[in-house]
């Protein structure tokens, strides 16, 4: 047996078998079992020649030649029984590729075969609409709060379980009639299916947090003292949330149905359903000796990361940056500089806090190793070694600025004052611009909009050398193409037609154009269907990225920039165009995201197209409402810096500088010729030619690693820095490394049954503890008793972003400390 077939875990059977699949527990294959699956493959396959046989692995092994997740073992195998013309091998491997995935991360967490359980019940349907009430709600209020609580689809999948199972022991079985349909409030046991559907209906409208155009709200609320009133918020909402659903529908044909879209995120979440739902046992002869069920196992990580983050979280807070060098010499500003985990670069990246590890990029545990390591490579190449040669050869007045934040600046070290440049119709005033100051941003903010510039270029390059053939061969031959297994048994429900998701885009983009047209927004038709081509065009590519990695290259900059240019010193559309340009096509990864969910759990798509619709309407209304409430009265000095209870409006402030940066003073003053960030436009450049050099490397040399390399993962993996720093990346990195390459190569079986649900312990465990540790110290006021845990802490440089080389020894003067004479 080759060492792919030996890979393949417990619980996925032959098609042969299938037909008592639903009266078998995913944990009972066996030997006898496998003896069975070769036997049928074996029968299936003589009807198949050798010669035959060797073609169709050849043409699989051709079309994922440039695949990263291909495990090596697979291709290893396929050269191994064609070479030898092993026909009982070949047949092996032909049927393990047509019977399951080919990727262990797939395996580990989907069952290959399908339960005929409801779906659309009045229970799913309750709760989940309960649910993405409560989520949708309170996500909305607290992200005008700093620290933010955030209800993740995680969170939601976990409180939603034993509702579902109070429900079936509570409610009646009797039958009831509403318009000639039958319908019961206890269908039966809560199952899989009904689970799945409420976890995506709280997804789609939680997934980042809350809607992007609440920030947009934000920004016009609590900044520039705008408002457009209800029908405008609730319009801007609907239509930048949905219309990217349109686009995830169009393209599902490549994003989705593909077995190589195996969008790891989801697999969390699969991990979890099945962990929670099966309580069977564990065979330790195939999980290296453990033998507790995933349901225990799964509680034992949750409470333990649940008691555990009280400690980084509240009561010693020196173990979320354990910056010992920064403790050592607090005042110092190189040490600061170079050792800090708040504002430096984390040169001994060491953190005890899960909320450091996974804030910005998410739980280490869920991208493959490649991904990972290509990230790191962009850490340690661009915010290691190219900040510290820019940072301390003074380039861009670096002597005079932190070294990592993201906070803008004038030329007297104070936080740049928008309000000094601002004509009382929001535009820019020229003249008392020359008058202040030109913007300055600290190293990495700097660097971080070349990388942006260079990820941006790059991923369409990459995309079209590596996947282009490819991709053209799935779109032309899509109904006759290698198919995913999962997609296989999808065939039997009935598909949404795509002219749902045509009409669809096409009735957002209606009332798209009415948002931007019908209220003084500033923001031309034209700007519009721009910002809309570039969400289209970089939809696959990005996706492409993210179904493999489950990293998102980001076009908030490239929007930015292009309406920088085109709409100059007009800050509202400038906001709208970020927001159709870019978070169309993040919403619409999202509900791509979940329509794969949908594809492993088996759920008829037309329940998730109605599922996702309406829940995504009804979030938009309810965080709307919420802000409304919040903007009128209910909450007092709303996004002032000191306000009492923090509610100072952290992402609405970002958007905030974001707007003026790039609408109001625009890129042509800060990134044009002659102006002091004008050599970042190289990093357009760069990201062109780089993937051109890395395919031509893995042409030349096929056998050395350079197919895993990505440059687009290299320049844009890491974009949240900042806010994030190195510390974040670096310690997702190592805790990526143990686990999705140390632990997965040398315990594979352990790997395959509690890596993902480990993920999900971790995850849910912090996000119930940030929910009660603000709730129940942060609102009250409540404060830690002092003592050095909390005192080594917060008394140094790097926490208080004071590490600063030349700090201005009076920012209340008036009058240029640093930069340029004339701007």
């Amino acid at each position: 047996m080759s060492s792919f077939a030996k890979q393949f875990g417990p619980g996925h059977k032959s098609q042969s078998t299938v037909a008592h699949a639903q009266t078998v527990s995913p944990e009972s294959t066996s030997t006898d079992d496998i003896k069975e699956k070769d036997a049928a493959a074996i029968a299936t396959g003589r009807q198949l020649s050798e010669a035959e046989a060797a073609t169709q692995l050849k043409r699989i092994k051709s079309k994922h030649r440039w695949d990263p997740n291909l495990p090596e073992e697979l291709e290893e195998g396929i050269e191994e029984a064609t070479e030898e013309h092993n026909l009982a091998g070949e047949l092996r491997l032909v049927d393990e590729l047509v019977e399951d995935s080919p990727y262990p991360e797939v395996r580990a967490a989907v069952r290959n075969y399908d339960e005929d359980v409801p779906i659309n019940t009045v229970r799913a349907w309750v709760l989940g609409m309960l649910l993405t009430t409560i989520a949708s709600g309170l996500n909305s209020l607290f992200a005008l709060r700093q620290p933010a609580i955030t209800i993740t689809s995680l969170t939601v999948q976990l409180v939603s379980y034993p509702l579902g199972v109070a429900w079936h022991r509570a409610m009646p079985t009797r039958q009831f009639r509403l318009f000639g349909k039958s319908f019961s409030l206890n269908p039966g046991p809560f199952n899989i299916k009904e689970h799945t559907i409420i976890v995506v209906m709280a997804n789609v409208n939680v997934a980042g947090g809350v809607a992007y155009a609440t920030d947009t709200i934000t920004a016009q609320r609590g900044f520039y003292g705008q408002d457009f009133g209800w029908g405008f918020n609730i319009l801007l909402c609907i239509s930048t949330q949905v219309i990217g659903y349109g686009l995830a529908g169009i393209f599902r044909k490549v994003l989705v149905w593909p077995a190589a879209m195996i969008w790891p995120t989801s697999l969390i979440n699969t991990a979890l359903f099945y962990g929670l739902h099966d309580k069977s046992k564990t065979d330790p002869a195939k999980t290296n000796g453990w033998t507790i069920s995933r349901y225990r196992y799964f509680f034992f990580v949750f409470v333990g990361s649940f008691c555990w983050y009280w400690f980084p979280g509240f009561i010693a807070p020196f173990l979320s940056v354990f910056c010992f060098a920064c403790w050592i010499r607090p005042n110092n500003v190189v040490v600061n500089q170079l050792f800090g985990g708040w504002t430096g670069v984390s040169l001994l990246p060491i953190t005890f806090d899960w909320t450091q590890i996974s804030a910005y990029a998410y739980s280490p545990l869920i991208p493959p190793w490649h991904a990972i390591a290509n990230t790191m490579i962009g850490v340690i190449l661009f915010f290691w070694f190219a900040t510290m040669g820019v940072h301390y050869t003074n380039t861009w007045y670096a002597d005079f600025l932190p070294i990592s934040d993201s906070q803008s600046y004038d030329n007297t070290g104070s936080l740049y004052n928008v309000s000094r440049i601002l004509t009382p119709d929001y535009t820019l005033d020229l003249e008392a611009y020359k008058a202040y100051s030109p913007l300055f941003l600290s190293t990495t903010f700097a660097l971080t909009y070349g990388l942006s510039f260079a990820a941006i270029s790059a991923v369409i390059v990459h995309t079209a050398l590596f996947h282009g053939p490819d991709l053209w061969q799935r779109i032309r031959n899509m109904r006759t193409d290698e198919e995913d297994v999962h997609y296989r048994m999808m065939r039997k429900y009935q598909d949404v037609p795509q002219w749902w998701y045509i009409s669809l885009f096409i009735v957002m983009l209606a009332i798209s154009l009415g948002v931007c047209l019908g209220y003084p927004t500033l923001m031309h038709w034209w700007a519009f269907f721009v910002a809309l081509i570039i969400s289209t065009v970089w939809f696959v590519p990005i996706g492409m990225i993210q179904g493999m990695t489950s990293i998102q290259i980001g076009l908030n900059v490239f929007t930015e920039f292009i309406t920088g240019y085109i709409q100059p010193g007009r800050p509202v559309a400038m906001m709208l165009f970020k927001t159709y340009g870019y978070i169309t096509m993040a919403q619409g990864l999202y509900f791509t995201q979940d329509l794969k969910l949908g594809q492993y759990m088996k759920v008829p798509p037309r329940s998730m197209f109605m599922a996702q619709t309406i829940a995504t309407l009804w979030a938009c209304i309810v965080q709307v409402g919420v802000l409304e409430w919040a903007f009128g009265g209910a909450i007092s000095d709303i996004c002032t810096e000191h306000q009492t209870n923090k509610f100072n409006c952290p992402n609405g402030r970002v958007f905030f500088n974001a707007s003026v940066i790039w609408g109001l003073i625009g890129p042509q003053r800060i990134f044009s010729p002659g102006s002091l960030y004008a050599n970042l436009q190289y990093f357009w450049l760069a990201g062109i030619l780089t993937p051109i050099l890395f395919y031509l490397l893995a042409r030349a040399f096929p056998r050395l690693p350079f197919r895993y390399v990505s440059a687009p993962l290299i320049f844009g993996g890491s974009a949240q820095i900042p806010p994030a720093t190195p510390l974040n990346y670096l310690s997702w990195g190592i805790v990526g490394f143990v686990f999705n390459k140390y632990i997965r190569n040398r315990y594979r079986g352990w790997w395959m049954r509690f890596n993902y649900i480990t993920s999900a312990g971790l995850d849910v465990g912090l996000a119930i503890c940030t929910i009660v540790i603000i709730l129940a110290i942060n609102l009250t006021n409540t404060k830690m008793t002092s003592w050095w845990g909390v005192s080594v802490a917060n008394n140094n440089a790097d926490n208080m972003d004071t590490a600063i080389k030349y700090p201005n020894p009076d920012p209340s003067a008036t009058g240029r400390f640093f930069g340029p004479e004339q701007w």
